[in-house]
């Protein structure tokens, strides 16, 4: 029996293309709930720019959120889980953007700043990610408090140079633009097991839906993975079931085939 549903949100809960959170899938997830199963986030987005879940938030019907690629768990104000970045890995890689000269997300617990901004990162969080402005930081400044992910603007290239330098940390991409560093271990999949250890739910009764490449371990992690059908083909080649795209109900049509009883 399926007790917990966890959901990225940019491209398998939010389109791409109109930004919300489709109908379809918000009266899924609630008929979802009604009968007892608790909802989830898992997103690599800090808390301070999930700004597309109203529908959802003002419903009531999320129980908790897997943030940062796992780095932050929390259930309304209770954090179940935080890890930090190392310092030694934060100070290298601000170094590194300012010599390198590559725009870099650093995000604190409760805040995001940008070193090196750039028109490529105006443009993907204000396009992408409906963010219209992300305050400005020196390299010195951002790595005063922890952080607990970073996303330099780098190419898959530059990616296979710099991680070797971050002996602490490991990687996800998503976007091609960029990717995002948590302290090692940290990932949606070890946020899952956080959040069911929490509720005292057993992994056998998860399902979790992706469409990214940072999805790909959550997929492969809970006892159904659900690929959306915009999803990168290698993250649909892991996943238990391939839906369809998240503008053509894919939530909504795979929670009908997995929880016939319940639509």
């Amino acid at each position: 029996m399926i007790k917990a549903l966890f959901f990225d949100i940019d491209g398998t809960l939010v389109s791409f293309h109109t930004h919300v959170v489709p109908a379809s899938a918000v009266e899924a997830i609630a008929t979802a709930r009604a009968a007892g199963i608790k909802i989830f986030i898992a997103t690599g987005r800090p808390t301070v720019i999930i700004n597309n879940l109203a529908p959802l938030q003002e419903r009531g019907l999320i129980d908790g959120y897997i943030t940062m690629n796992g780095a932050y768990c929390f259930v309304d104000d209770e954090i179940i889980y935080k890890s930090a970045i190392p310092a030694t890995d934060a100070h290298t890689l601000a170094h590194l953007s300012q010599t390198m000269n590559f725009p870099c997300i650093f995000v604190s617990e409760h805040a995001i700043s940008v070193c090196q901004p750039s028109d490529e990162v105006t443009q993907v969080f204000r396009e992408f990610l409906k963010v219209d402005h992300i305050p400005m930081a020196t390299p010195d400044t951002v790595v005063q408090q922890e952080v607990f992910q970073i996303s330099p603007f780098i190419t898959v290239e530059q990616e296979a140079d710099i991680l070797p330098q971050l002996q602490g940390c490991e990687s996800n991409r998503w976007f091609p633009s960029f990717a995002d560093l948590t302290a090692r271990g940290n990932n949606k999949q070890h946020g899952i097991d956080h959040i069911i250890r929490r509720f005292g739910i057993d992994l056998e009764e998860t399902m979790a839906f992706g469409d990214g490449g940072n999805d790909m371990g959550m997929l492969q992690h809970a006892h159904i993975g659900i690929a959306m059908g915009n999803a990168r083909d290698e993250v649909k080649a892991v996943a238990d079931y391939v839906t369809d795209t998240v503008d053509n109900d894919g939530i909504a049509k795979a929670l009908a085939h997995f929880l016939p009883q319940l639509f």
